[in-house]
């Protein structure tokens, strides 16, 4: 594998230190990655820029203002047959094993500006902390599932799930010498992966964080707004996922498959759709007071917020029912943007902390 010689020094250091742990089990590691793969192929992990015809990562010039903690890394996708970009942060302190957390994009993927790395300060944030952050920067409108067509305007075959969970996990782990411990975030169309995710490899993760996501997703509003996400990449539900009502459907239903996350650390949030303190006039989210653009911002994104806090809703007294804790932040306003969800990684990591059994 490629990489610039400090990091080199760094992951291998990180490596030796991990061999020494061997047997010794991290506190409340997830279920091991080579577990969940089986044959699998595994995806090739190189380090360093790569150039695509007619495209440039936007986010390049944010990893250029600190090359020893930022790092673009690459990982092959065999069953997508396609690279994926990954934004890669590095612990504060590298010097035994450390956890991951991973942090998906809504819908733009991470192909655009409207993601985690332009919107937040989630590089500030992590700086402090002891984890390596992962951050793919592609799968736009994908919902990081497994589809059952390929989609021509999305780059072909979409098995973001098998990527996510099979194929990535183990050679990225090794190359970080990270511990085995993992917890994923997810926002908007990405808040409803995180909990499948944990449906489908219950144990896999150590926290999953869904911010202003939709679980449910096979029946009534929610699958119209599901189809309202996928029109935008000339896409539809049956290409993702077939026939409507069907198993796959089913599957793919976090709410239907609730009972499933018993016993996973959870932080769960919306708004009500009400404009709140990041929608005044003031913020960079509204462009500094221009009405058109606050007028989008807060309509548009109130409409939707509204949509989700009633599926969150629905969620919740499904888990209430079941008896199934998570830590709840269900604000009294909110519309569905950015500045509630960089609130949402601060809310969110003492539970991230907790889960890796750390003291707060």
């Amino acid at each position: 594998m490629k990489l610039t010689t400090r990091l080199a020094s760094t992951l291998s250091a990180a490596a030796m230190i991990a061999a020494s742990f061997t047997g010794i089990p991290a506190a409340n590691a997830g279920t091991p990655a080579a577990s969940v793969a089986g044959d699998t192929p595994r995806a090739v992990v190189t380090q360093g820029e790569k150039e695509l015809w007619g495209w440039q990562p936007r986010w390049r010039d944010i990893i250029a203002t600190n090359p020893e903690r930022l790092h673009e890394v690459w990982a092959y996708s065999p069953s997508m047959n396609r690279d994926v970009p990954l934004f890669v942060i590095s612990p504060r302190d590298n010097s035994v094993p450390r956890p991951i957390v991973y942090v998906l994009n809504g819908g733009d993927g991470g192909e655009g500006n409207a993601n985690w790395v332009k919107q937040t300060d989630i590089v500030d944030f992590y700086a402090d902390k002891d984890v390596w952050v992962v951050i793919p920067m592609a799968g736009k409108f994908s919902y990081y599932t497994d589809w059952v067509q390929d989609s021509p305007f999305l780059g072909g075959k979409q098995n973001w799930e098998t990527f996510m969970t099979k194929e990535l996990p183990e050679p990225l782990e090794r190359a970080l010498g990270a511990n085995g411990q993992r917890a994923i975030l997810g926002m908007s169309m990405s808040a409803t992966t995180t909990l499948l995710y944990a449906e489908h490899q219950p144990g896999f993760y150590d926290m999953i964080g869904s911010f202003s996501g939709c679980a449910q997703t096979s029946a009534g509003a929610p699958l119209e707004y599901l189809r309202l996400t996928l029109n935008r990449g000339k896409s539809t539900p049956e290409m993702m996922w077939g026939p409507v009502g069907g198993p796959t459907f089913a599957y793919n239903d976090a709410l239907l498959n609730a009972e499933k996350l018993r016993g996973q650390q959870m932080y769960i949030s919306a708004g009500t759709g009400t404009a709140g303190p990041h929608d005044l006039w003031s913020t960079p989210y509204t462009q500094y007071g221009d009405s058109l653009q606050v007028g989008v911002h807060v309509i548009n994104g109130g409409i939707i917020e509204a949509a989700v806090n009633r599926c969150t809703h629905d969620l919740k007294a499904k888990l209430d029912k079941a008896g199934i804790g998570a830590d709840w932040n269900l604000r009294p306003v909110g519309t569905h943007s950015w500045g509630y969800w960089q609130d949402d990684l601060r809310l969110s990591w003492p539970v991230i902390a907790r889960s890796f059994g750390w003291q707060q």
